[in-house]
């Protein structure tokens, strides 16, 4: 087993320790490629264990079954949470920071100690917090994701939840030293696009893994008796610069990996690098004030903070969104019919590879978050509506639909393309490896839609874990919610064995997948290579398909946001 681990940390490379990538043409370094497989296999192994835990949690929420108790329900989903939103995601960005930094510049990557210090430090932060949701006990209480002061958690979790922030950031510097380095005695005038996309994701990185040390360290000098009070309002505001803000790292590193995979196995090509860079600086300065919906309902802070978060700083947000939402299938669009291969309004479409899991899963990851997490986000970002939102089982549905569904569609993309360009293994069963994004996108995208609709039209709260049978205290009934409480118990059931697949079918590959050799491409490579030969300038191809599909989107935009308005007016009736 252990001559089979280390042989998955070798490849072919020259006297210098560089190989070319027969998909990208990349020059990659071993010290960079060894570096992306280790932070990789941690993050997979995160996975595992949230998607276990996956298990109890939608077991006990399913209330025909109703596995649990309230108490233990805590502590399992408390171990779901952290372990798929923050150790499974950021383990993997940091994977593609060194994707996006050097292995995009074809460089080494530097200050390697560095690299493995700060992955020591996450993963010894990341068993801390494990350990102390699991073994909390007495007066103390188990700590989910928003473990809000003055909430008595167990010191050592806020103490782990630091050691791990430290390390992200610690795990970050080598790749900023890249990107100096290419500034510095580089070349290129400019960053190519996903070292670019990958920049801004570190800056947005380093605002909110400071904004989290910041608050854990507060909480935890507190829970030290350094300082006797504790502002929770100071609090609640710091956290969810991390809480909300690794949300906002994972979109954008999933952006940068759309464009990366889009354009090594779907053949797209940029129609404009000035408008995608454009929409990342949008990003950088107004991505991460979305956190603010968090706190529509906090009385500490005034109506002006709320609106301006909400609305003129939230539309900077949603605008870069929407300049992606149509560069990326313009791009793909524009490279495909460009070799010849878009017939009609979608044959550039339809003609893709649709087998490649790497491509469908990235294709399903821009639609579901596209119309199921953006549209929501944007929806229960209004200081208004997110009345009718706030606590309630939609906007769980909202962040599977952003975290559970692109997200993490996208990154299995990205996990199988390393599987086979990285540690050159092939699929140990190509069916069942094609299947996978087709089986989770379906099980957990209609699971995700059944949240939101149990939220938004019955109500139903969002962390209690038996709502149809009783709610402790309240004197109405939701027993009328009790068979889309099924329908969601069968569906998540479903999504969690689509997941297991994708281990199963990773971890099978690595271990006794065959070897690919030097200069085989696995069929990632897209039709006609990665650059279309001798085809029309991008700007005189018909990009008809994408101006249809962004149509479709604005119509649903619409009709969800009227439905949204009309359900808060149900709520009272004004100059009755």
């Amino acid at each position: 087993m252990v001559s089979t681990v280390s042989q998955l940390f070798d490849n072919d490379y020259d006297d210098e320790g560089f190989r070319t990538c027969s998909v990208t043409g990349l020059e990659i370094h071993r010290s960079a490629e060894n570096h992306v497989k280790l932070f990789g296999l941690t993050a997979v192994i995160a996975l595992v264990v949230g998607g276990f835990f996956a298990i109890s949690v939608a077991m006990t929420r399913w209330e025909v079954i109703g596995l649990m108790d309230e108490a233990d329900y805590y502590r399992h989903l408390s171990m779901h949470a952290w372990n798929l939103l923050i150790f499974w995601l950021v383990f993997m960005e940091i994977a593609i920071l060194y994707v996006g930094g050097p292995m995009v510049l074809g460089r080494r990557l530097p200050l390697t100690t560095v690299a493995k210090a700060g992955w020591l430090l996450m993963v010894a932060g990341a068993i801390g917090v494990n350990y102390f949701i699991w073994t909390v006990s007495g007066a103390e209480v188990e700590p989910l994701l928003t473990a809000y002061v003055p909430l008595n958690v167990p010191t050592g979790f806020y103490a782990s939840a630091v050691v791990f922030l430290l390390g992200a950031t610690v795990a970050a510097v080598p790749f900023f030293a890249t990107i100096w380095k290419e500034k510095r005695w580089g070349t290129r005038k400019t960053l190519p696009l996903a070292a670019f996309g990958a920049f801004v994701t570190g800056i947005i990185a380093v605002q909110a893994i400071l904004g989290g040390i910041s608050a854990f360290s507060y909480a935890l000098v507190w829970k030290l008796g350094i300082i006797e009070t504790i502002n929770s309002g100071a609090y609640r505001t710091l956290f969810w610069t991390i809480g909300h803000g690794s949300q906002q790292i994972n979109l954008l590193a999933m952006i940068t990996v759309w464009y990366f995979l889009t354009h090594v196995v779907g053949g797209a090509v940029v129609v404009s690098e000035k408008v995608s860079r454009s929409a990342f600086i949008l990003y950088l300065f107004f991505i991460n004030l979305g956190a603010a919906h968090h706190l529509m309902a906090d009385p500490a802070l005034g109506v002006g903070w709320k609106l301006f978060n909400t609305s003129y700083a939230f539309y900077g947000a949603a605008f870069a969104s929407m300049i992606h939402a149509f560069a990326i299938p313009a791009g793909l669009e524009a490279g495909r019919r460009q070799r010849g291969l878009g017939g009609g309004l979608f044959g550039w479409l339809t003609s893709a590879p649709w087998r490649n899991p790497v491509f469908s899963a990235t294709i399903f990851s821009i639609i579901l978050f596209g119309f199921v997490g953006g549209i929501t986000g944007v929806l229960m970002g209004q200081l208004q509506l997110n009345m009718t939102w706030h606590n309630t089982f939609a906007t769980v549905g909202h962040f599977h639909a952003t975290v559970a569904v692109g997200t993490t569609l996208a990154f299995m993309g990205l996990v199988f393309f390393v599987v086979q360009t990285m540690f050159r293994r092939d699929f140990v069963s190509g069916v069942l490896a094609s299947l996978v994004p087709y089986f989770y996108a379906g099980a957990m995208g209609i699971a995700t839609l059944v949240m939101i609709y149990l939220g938004i039209l019955y109500g139903v709260p969002r962390r209690t874990s038996s709502v149809v049978r009783n709610i402790p205290g309240a004197d109405f009934s939701i027993s009328a919610a009790a068979p889309l409480m099924s329908l969601f118990g069968v569906f998540a059931v479903l999504a969690i064995l689509a997941g297991a697949l994708f281990i199963l079918v990773t971890l099978g590959s690595l271990l006794f997948g065959a070897r690919l050799d030097t200069g085989e491409d696995a069929g990632l490579r897209p039709d006609g290579g990665l650059k279309p030969d001798g085809g029309e300038s991008v700007h005189a191809v018909d990009m008809r398909g994408t101006f249809a599909m962004c149509l479709i989107f604005m119509a649903t935009f619409v009709a969800l946001y009227v439905i949204n308005w009309f359900l808060l007016v149900q709520l009272w009736s004004i100059g009755a």
